[in-house]
């Protein structure tokens, strides 16, 4: 069975305020005729369909085009919801849905529910993970308590003891929309950390044939069986290195596997550039550079007048401008920013606590009501799905 793993299109989202509808109804296109070229059997896109939880009417246009046009081509289709959708709204219409080939997993109580696809060899079973939020699913699930890897752990138990009741041969393909560890993150995914852990390991998923992850934004393999596909478009700066694909999975018979990356189109390439404003304005390296999208740090000492406007000149679509003046990192005057890169909201609240105090950190207990709080904010979020 040949399989096309997606996920995160992140549909109604932006780039630095540069709208991305079009790219990714290009990018929807690519997909569709993906499908037909390569002779797809099945479309698996594990989560973060929307950017948020009431996505613009757009985006919701665009999603409705691309299942019309899978449901048209005759293949099943297979999707779950991620932390940045609504699993209730994402999931209205599944049942009705269902019967055009396309199948919604929102509902973790479903997730041992499969849809079953055949193929010359027999019968794969497909397991939706949506994105299980520890708090609100734990009792559901029968969780040894709220942490990502423990609802997993859960899930997945469920799951194995469906496939187990299966004919023999059964092959099974899990969507899951989480943070596995090994995978490498990047500046564009929602914080999932509860209680100050944000991955799971991998083996939460043996003895599953293929696994198609969602959550990081970098196609990756975390291992042979377990593979993020990444999203299709660079949704943050940190991902200029990034080669943004889908995964063509080909399981065989007894579930052996072969993988194969096809490329997703590239609106505009973008390009981190770092230095002093006068060497970016005339380094002749950086011609090739003109036409990307352009994110400048500048390292002067002293600002320099109007750098935008002087960058735009030669770099017409600069969209970020980094001040970093060469300092030693101790140096008083750093700038907030710097002072806070790389920090997550409870590392910063942390140093906060150290500053009032004059040096002096929480304590282990102080460090635990301030998880609690943050987990307690999430989950509020979630339930009540306020946009971020």
């Amino acid at each position: 069975m040949r399989v096309l793993h997606t996920s995160d299109w992140h549909l109604g989202r932006s780039f630095h305020r540069v709208p991305l509808l079009d790219a990714q109804a290009a990018y929807l296109d690519h997909l569709v005729e993906t499908v037909a070229r390569y002779d797809v059997d099945a479309v698996v896109v594990a989560g973060d369909v929307y950017d948020r939880a009431v996505p613009p009417l757009t985006a919701v246009q665009l999603f409705d085009d691309a299942l019309h046009r899978l449901a048209a081509a005759g293949v099943p289709t297979v999707m779950i919801s991620g932390n940045h959708d609504s699993a209730r709204r994402l999931g209205v219409g599944a049942g009705l849905m269902a019967r055009a080939g396309v199948h919604l997993r929102t509902d973790p109580a479903d997730c041992a529910t499969p849809v079953v696809l055949a193929d010359a060899h027999g019968d794969v079973a497909f397991y939706g993970l949506p994105y299980l939020e520890p708090v609100l699913v734990r009792d559901t699930l029968g969780a040894a308590k709220a942490g990502h890897e423990a609802v997993l752990t859960a899930a997945m138990g469920r799951i194995r003891a469906d496939l187990a009741a299966r004919p023999e041969g059964t092959r099974s393909v899990v969507l899951a929309h989480a943070f596995v560890a090994g995978g490498e993150p990047s500046d564009s995914e929602r914080d999932i950390t509860v209680g100050g852990v944000a991955a799971v390991p991998a083996g939460v998923f043996d003895g599953v044939d293929y696994v198609a992850l969602g959550h990081l934004h970098g196609c990756q393999t975390v291992t042979e069986r377990v593979r993020y596909s990444g999203s299709p478009l660079a949704y943050s700066f940190s991902e200029h290195a990034h080669r943004k694909t889908m995964w063509l999975i080909d399981l065989g018979p007894a579930g052996e596997l072969a993988a194969e990356r096809v490329d997703c189109p590239v609106p505009r390439r973008l390009a981190r550039l770092r230095g002093r404003l006068a060497a970016l304005l005339e380094d002749p390296a950086l011609e090739r550079h003109t036409q990307a999208w352009v994110e400048a740090t500048l390292t002067d000492p002293v600002r320099p007048d109007e750098p935008m406007a002087r960058l735009t000149e030669r770099f017409p679509h600069t969209l970020g401008l980094v001040l970093e003046p060469e300092r030693a990192a101790e140096d008083p005057h750093a700038s907030y920013a710097q002072r806070l890169g790389g920090r997550d909201d409870h590392q910063i609240a942390e140093d906060f606590v150290s500053h009032v105090r004059g040096g002096s950190g929480p304590s282990e207990q102080e460090r635990t009501v301030l998880r609690a709080a943050f987990d307690d904010v999430r989950v509020h979020d979630a339930v009540n799905e306020v946009p971020r």
